[in-house]
């Protein structure tokens, strides 16, 4: 029942951010999901609902380490996002952070990607 409860709540959030949170061609939305092992992130054109960059933990361009969900995982592909965003055009985003609080693994992903040159 708590598990239950809790996704619900989560589901809520991101309903609520979701509404607010609109990513269009010239600022697109940057949409961040941390599962149990693994970092996904991607940038969002909602008016033609394509993706236009894409980064994840999965990828087979790190060198050579793996990278966990943790927050030197975070910071890792949030580096990596924002090159890659840069190299694609992308120079400023809307944040969604998918229903979890600023905090910790979302933040330093969301530092890491400012560092390397993403505004939002």
């Amino acid at each position: 029942m708590k598990l239950e409860t809790k996704r619900l709540l989560r589901q809520k959030r991101r309903w609520r951010i979701r509404r607010k949170v609109r990513g269009r061609a010239d600022r697109p939305r940057l949409a961040v999901h941390f599962s149990g092992k693994h970092i996904y992130a991607q940038c969002i054109d909602d008016d033609a609902g394509r993706t236009l960059v894409y980064a994840s933990s999965l990828a087979k361009d790190w060198d050579g380490g793996k990278v966990a969900a943790t927050l030197a995982g975070a910071e890792k592909v949030g580096r990596i996002f924002g090159e890659k965003a840069k190299s694609a055009g992308v120079d400023a985003v809307v944040f969604d952070r998918g229903g979890r609080p600023y905090h910790g693994r979302v933040k330093v992903f969301a530092d890491a990607a400012r560092e390397a040159g993403l505004k939002f």
